[in-house]
């Protein structure tokens, strides 16, 4: 499924996918790469499978990553 990163004044950040990536130590992390192949790393996901944790700290490195605060993640169709 694709995904638009905006800001706060709507402005498209980045056009991408989510994926979960498994590290040597088999954990999953929730993770993002734009069309132009910049991966971002969120969290571990629990292994309940819940996504709160990973989701925000996904949500921390787009901070990092475009330096705004309020950042919209929306869902697409191709």
């Amino acid at each position: 499924m694709r995904f638009a990163v905006s800001g706060s004044s709507g402005q498209v950040l980045a056009y991408g996918q989510l994926f979960i990536q498994t590290d040597e130590a088999g954990e999953q992390r929730l993770c993002f790469c734009t069309d132009r192949g910049t991966i971002i790393e969120g969290g571990t996901i629990e292994s309940d499978g819940n996504l709160t944790n990973a989701g925000q700290e996904l949500f921390r490195e787009f901070l990092k990553t475009w330096g705004m605060m309020g950042v919209t993640l929306t869902s697409q169709t191709r």
